[in-house]
């Protein structure tokens, strides 16, 4: 029996077509970048890449690729124990210039249950440590920072858990928090696990603080990015560049999630984000 050509859902055949027309050389050549923050998003997998290698190096030279002015990162240290931190940040601040938020309490760990912010020029006024609720230890930084271009800026860097009513849980924590404190442009990022659309997506529940959600972006599994797992919104219109992922030979290799990035300009901010 043959497949219908229809049997799957659009935005994953959409990706599909949209893979096989980019190149797929060992070289792609970079894109003059537009003004603005260039803010991203990465789960690195514990430096564990999809051919099972541990390699921090290989890591580090993605998060390079990138060149974000600030970044979040998930699973960064190890999950059990002091979960210490697989990455040489002193290296990746010379080479980058990209520093870590500092969090309390973290003896060896880079970051809050694995979620570390990156940032590369600024001020930071203010850090809160999340704890999300659920069966898995999740986490969320809260960071607020006064851009190098001009204006202020809260980041929320979240990782969720696997479980469908953990996910829910987690964003109904992070919507309480954003009504609490909705004075200021926020941008939500990080590895949410959810690939669900509909009625059943604990997505739906940032639409009360975010509005309309923007297009989904395929970030998993880095091969063949068929699952949006991977976001970035924001709470005002007109903020973010269109999302997209960071689609290199190498990104495909050092984790089983593509890093996705969006460019910030707070110049538009000027009202309701409905």
């Amino acid at each position: 029996m043959h497949a219908r050509k229809d049997s799957l859902p659009a935005s994953i055949l959409a990706s599909i077509r949209s893979r096989k027309k980019r190149l797929d050389a060992a070289h792609i050549e970079a894109r003059p970048r537009s003004a603005g923050t260039l803010i991203a998003s990465y789960n690195v997998h514990k430096c564990v890449g999809t051919d099972r290698r541990f390699d921090p190096e290989r890591t580090s030279r993605v998060i390079h690729e990138i060149g974000a002015d600030v970044i979040a990162l998930q699973e960064a240290d190890t999950r059990f124990g002091e979960r210490t931190g697989i990455l040489d940040l002193g290296r990746l601040e010379r080479e980058t210039g990209l520093i870590p938020v500092p969090v309390a309490g973290m003896a060896k760990a880079h970051g809050w249950h694995g979620n570390v912010v990156l940032f590369k020029k600024g001020l930071v006024h203010d850090v809160h440590q999340v704890k999300l609720p659920g069966l898995e230890p999740r986490g969320a930084l809260v960071v607020e920072i006064e851009l190098e271009e001009g204006g202020a800026l809260r980041i929320i860097a979240a990782h969720f858990g696997l479980l469908r009513h953990s996910r829910a849980q987690q964003a109904r924590t992070l919507v309480e928090l954003i009504n609490d404190r909705h004075e200021m442009p926020t941008i939500l990022l990080g590895d949410l696990n959810e690939w669900r659309l509909g009625d059943r997506s604990s997505l739906n529940t940032f639409q009360s603080a975010f509005g309309e959600l923007p297009p989904a972006v395929p970030s998993f599994p880095a091969g063949l990015p068929l699952l949006a797992l991977d976001r970035i919104i924001a709470n005002r219109k007109g903020i973010i560049s269109e999302v997209e992922a960071h689609d290199t030979p190498l990104a495909r290799i050092a984790s089983d999630h593509l890093p996705i990035k969006a460019l910030v300009d707070l110049k538009p901010v000027g009202g309701s984000h409905l």
